[in-house]
């Protein structure tokens, strides 16, 4: 199967592309990046005043299989991940149940080779159970197919299971993702600690419980000697403390999620559950840190954090609703609108924050368009205008804070190992 892509505007910052170019994609590779490609193709599509960029990588995806399939199953994520242009996707190892073992790997492996529609790659949990008390077996994990490992949603309170932790990952050549939250200081709560907490009557999340846990793990890494990804970033301070540690030749990575710089706390005053996650929603002052964060390097990556739940955990009161919202469909477009419209990154930096630096993270060879890679890519119309509803999510939960938003631009087509994987 050939596909050649004509007369785009190619945007590839791994190998500093960015022009009008054809693509020429032979089997499952990109087989050649040019001008005017003569060669004959069995597909051809005609991209002239589109973009084309690379496939997103998405390091933080929860697709709930195994144990909660009524939220989402492989299948349906990956398919709502093809249609927000996301080719390839880390999935989170606390499902149920969690993947601590070789055994647990294998189970996930089997699903993801009879349902994946994208490229799932395999996070495995630091701790058996994900109970926080005793480590896992990471050399094992790694050899069955773990790239990364993770307690994501809980944070190891052992400083000393952390710290040997980090050494064995380090050894076994596995990124280590920190759900950072120190739960005596955020307390159970709901929202921002502050006046949104006060004036709801709901108990607050303070940025400490984010921050100071933070700089707990950081300091670790580098006592280990270690590198460390810092998972969903979404205040002022952690963004300060990620980047005297950078100053300092840390080996310390760091990520956030959409709705950390386009939502604000006032968001929540409406008791919209669909606003609630955690790290909850902070304040614009923290908004605009985690811009400039990500316009000066200190954030590397931009994830969605994509957590589904069903109508019945979060149409109910807010206090006992569950955390998390969808957003693999809309990752791409709010980051956009957000940050590329408005000048605050161009296009390479943006393509850098969702696809190759996660990639490089998690060292697997994507996040490129260059001769020989994956031909994972999206082609979109910088055009388009379209406004984002319920009724057209893939995934098999609803629960979105950018239901009823609209967008300038939309991918026309998504194109994953060689094929087209999704068309609008």
């Amino acid at each position: 199967m050939s596909l050649l892509i004509k007369g785009g505007r190619v945007i590839d910052p791994a190998n500093k592309i960015d022009g009008i170019c054809d693509i020429l994609i032979e089997g499952s590779k990109i087989s050649a990046v040019a001008k005017d490609i003569k060669q004959k193709a069995k597909q051809v599509i005609e991209a002239k005043g589109k973009i084309v960029m690379p496939g997103l990588v998405d390091m933080h995806v929860h697709l709930r299989e195994p144990g909660r399939e009524d939220k989402e199953t492989i299948k349906s994520g990956t398919e709502a991940a093809l249609k927000g242009g996301v080719t390839t996707l880390l999935a989170m190892p606390n499902t149920s149940p969690p993947i601590d073992s070789i055994e647990n790997i294998r189970l996930l492996k089997k699903a993801i080779k009879k349902d994946a529609k994208a490229d799932v790659l395999i996070a495995a949990t630091i701790t058996k159970a994900h109970a926080g008390k005793e480590l896992t077996d990471m050399a094992k994990l790694k050899k069955e197919g773990a790239v990364a490992v993770t307690d994501d949603g809980s944070s190891i309170d052992d400083e000393k299971k952390l710290l040997n932790a980090l050494k064995k990952a380090k050894d076994s050549r596995l990124t280590v993702s920190c759900h950072c939250e120190d739960k005596a200081l955020s307390a159970g709560g709901h929202v921002n600690l502050g006046f949104t907490s006060t004036s709801m009557g709901l108990r607050g999340i303070s940025r400490e419980s984010e921050y100071k846990r933070i700089e707990r793990d950081i300091a670790l890494a580098h006592k280990a000697k270690a590198p460390i990804h810092i998972a969903h970033v979404s205040c002022k301070e952690s963004v300060d403390v990620i980047k005297i540690a950078k100053r300092k030749n840390v080996k310390v990575t760091a990520e956030t999620a959409p709705h950390y710089f386009s939502l604000s706390e006032e968001s929540v005053w409406g008791f919209d559950t669909n606003m609630k996650m955690n790290p909850p929603l902070r304040g614009k002052t923290d908004m605009k840190a985690i811009k400039q964060g990500l316009k000066d390097g200190t954030i590397d990556v931009i994830a969605s954090d994509h957590a589904p739940h069903t109508e019945n955990e979060k149409d109910i009161e807010f206090s006992r609703s569950e955390f998390g919202i969808i957003g693999l469909e809309t990752i791409l477009y709010v980051s956009i609108q957000e940050l590329v419209l408005t000048g605050l990154l161009d296009w390479k930096e943006f393509i850098q924050k969702l696809s190759l630096n996660p990639a490089k993270i998690l060292g697997v060879e994507k996040g490129s368009l260059g001769k020989g890679s994956a031909a994972d890519m999206i082609i979109y119309d910088p055009g388009a205008e379209w406004s984002f509803g319920k009724q057209e999510i893939l995934s098999k939960s609803g629960n979105s804070p950018f239901i009823g938003r609209s967008f300038k631009g939309k991918i026309l087509y998504t194109i994953f190992a060689g094929k087209v994987a999704y068309r609008a």
